[in-house]
């Protein structure tokens, strides 16, 4: 099979038009990716105080519901396979439920499952009363949801995997036992958190398959931009940025965007001469560097 790439998009702030949105993925059309995720965020919350004293809780939805970012993306390139994000966080099981009869009345049939990232202002993770605490719980839960409609499989579910590990987990080797459990429940593909040094990647690989596990593995990566990054993103995603890169960025902040696209096509190269038949582009909403990237890798 010829490698191809595929992309992750975040719906965008409110604001944007829907011709806006389509126009920044457009151009990446140009490289046939089989398929684009689209990301979702759990609800946020503020308290506003009342004339009378207390306050009360208003939901805040800062961007476009990624429901509608599907289906405006799958009316617009049909060619092309919409992969939701579905997560545990904020979410009751009869939730769950809805959104999988949503996504099977538009056709979706893949979904990437996740946890999700803690409320604000929660230092752990806590799962809705009627909810589910891990991603293993909801692929099993999704599978479940299949077999009351008649057995046959629906979805093919995808779950993230961490080369330098969950930051919650204790050491890699627990890591990769959570990262079983989920392939176990019934996932069929893991796509990697971001990396930047692939010899990382390619232990993990080896990790995962001596712990039996067998589905395929994407690698998933983004090229840095600026020089912000190389203190925020080891914070954000704990990650690590190679010192070569830490080096070379610090040295020539004013060129860390098209030093990060060239790191990435370097990595890019070397995925593919190792035999890797699909790579993962994290997009966050920007698309030129990426276009680089594919243009000289694929």
């Amino acid at each position: 099979m010829k490698p191809f790439p595929s992309l992750e998009i975040v719906p965008p702030l409110k604001g944007i038009t829907k011709a806006e949105l389509l126009g920044s993925i457009q151009p990446l059309m140009a490289f046939r990716p089989h398929y684009i995720n689209v990301t979702c965020h759990r609800d946020e919350y503020e308290f506003r105080p009342e004339p009378g004293g207390g306050y009360t809780r208003h939901l805040l939805r800062k961007r476009i519901s990624q429901t509608a970012v599907c289906a405006a993306v799958q009316a617009a390139f049909p060619e092309v396979e919409v992969v939701p994000h579905l997560i545990c966080g904020g979410a009751s099981a009869d939730l769950i439920e809805s959104h999988l009869q949503d996504f099977k009345f538009m056709g979706i049939r893949n979904i990437l499952v996740l946890r999700g990232d803690a409320a604000a202002g929660e230092k752990r993770f806590t799962p809705e009363p009627d909810g589910y605490a891990h991603a293993s719980e909801l692929v099993a839960a999704i599978r479940r949801f299949e077999a009351a409609g008649g057995g046959e499989r629906i979805f093919t579910l995808g779950v993230a995997g961490y080369p330098e590990k969950h930051f919650e987990s204790p050491n890699p080797e627990t890591d990769i036992r959570y990262l079983k459990q989920k392939v176990d429940a019934g996932a069929d593909q893991i796509i990697t958190q971001m990396f930047y040094d692939n010899a990382v990647f390619y232990d993990f690989v080896g990790r995962c398959r001596e712990a039996g596990i067998t589905v395929p593995i994407v690698p998933g990566i983004k090229p840095l931009t600026s020089i912000r990054q190389i203190d925020l993103m080891p914070k954000s995603f704990s990650i690590d940025i190679p010192v070569e890169l830490t080096a070379e960025v610090s040295a020539h902040p004013e060129a860390a965007y098209e030093i990060g696209t060239e790191w990435c096509k370097a990595q890019s190269r070397d995925l593919l001469a190792h035999g890797v038949e699909e790579i993962h582009f994290y997009t966050m909403g920007r698309s030129d560097n990426i276009i680089s990237v594919l243009r000289d890798c694929f």
